[in-house]
């Protein structure tokens, strides 16, 4: 009997003992298992606010960029105020409101020969505008073409020279349009847009090319003086000397010079020689336009 009752009662604490073990087990992988879903659960909530964090990044950059495009499309399509106005007794230019009166304007005719590039890039590195009246005959070529994007696309105005340089008091109405509008159409096909200026080869306007030319929406622009053409001028040391100490030189002088040797060579001179004796130039952007 009482082997029976201490094999009964050591029965009994092997049965609780077995259940505490069975119990602290279940704790233990309960605890285990809360501990594994927390730990998902936070993993869960951080991936989704990085993504949240993530896209409000992206959104806001998005913002911000789209912003600035249209900041820039605002600035570009802002015009320039007009500092100077075309004064046709000199064919030179008259300040408006407090632009510097001692300024000049470079022009430079019979573009895109075999200067104009070098001569653009002469000015750009000075930081000095310019228009570069354009002839026709000079960019029947892609070569040609591609000479007349550089010069633009360097910065520079681009003005309507006529398609021959012939002499319009010479020709028949419908000779001077075919002279005028074509190279209006070339030249937009080349830049993107049409010249806003236009020059008479010799200062030979007629009435029916002023009228035309107004009617395309370009300023008639003749020169105060240049000399690159005459025998005498002809050299570097020459039309360098003449271009900074002519006479002529005057307030808003409108300064005519061609794609020649001779004026490429001096053309960094001649800008430092004007700036020496303190002229502005004029950058054709702040040239009124034709008022129609």
């Amino acid at each position: 009997m009482k082997n029976t009752l201490k094999w009964m009662t050591l029965a009994l604490l092997l049965f609780v003992a077995a259940c505490s073990t069975n119990a602290g087990s279940q704790e233990n992988s309960e605890a285990s298992t809360n501990e594994a879903n927390n730990s998902e659960q936070a993993s869960n909530e951080q991936e989704t606010n990085e993504e949240t964090n993530k896209e409000e990044t992206d959104s806001d950059a998005a913002s911000n960029a789209e912003s600035e495009d249209q900041k820039d499309e605002e600035a570009t399509v802002e015009e320039v105020e007009p500092e100077y106005r075309l004064n046709e007794a000199f064919w030179g230019f008259e300040p408006i409101n407090d632009a510097p009166a001692e300024a000049v304007l470079l022009t430079i005719d019979d573009a895109p020969d075999t200067n104009a590039v070098e001569m653009a890039k002469t000015l750009k590195e000075l930081d000095a505008p310019a228009i570069f009246f354009i002839n026709g005959h000079f960019i029947d070529t892609d070569e040609e073409k591609a000479r007349l994007k550089e010069i633009y696309d360097m910065g520079f105005e681009i003005g309507n020279h006529t398609m021959t340089h012939a002499d319009l008091k010479t020709l028949s109405e419908e000779e001077q349009k075919e002279e005028i509008l074509k190279v209006n159409e070339m030249i937009e096909e080349v830049i993107g847009e049409k010249p806003k200026f236009f020059r008479a080869p010799f200062g030979s306007n007629t009435d029916f090319s002023k009228s035309l030319a107004e009617e395309q929406g370009m300023l008639v622009m003749n020169w105060t003086y240049g000399y690159d053409w005459v025998k005498e001028y002809q050299s570097e040391a020459a039309i360098k000397d003449i271009m900074v100490n002519s006479p002529l030189l005057q307030n808003g002088a409108n300064l005519l010079m061609h794609d020649r040797d001779w004026t490429a060579a001096a053309l960094g001179d001649i800008v430092k020689g004007l700036r020496d004796k303190d002229y502005n130039l004029i950058d054709p952007e702040e040239i009124e336009p034709l008022q129609k």
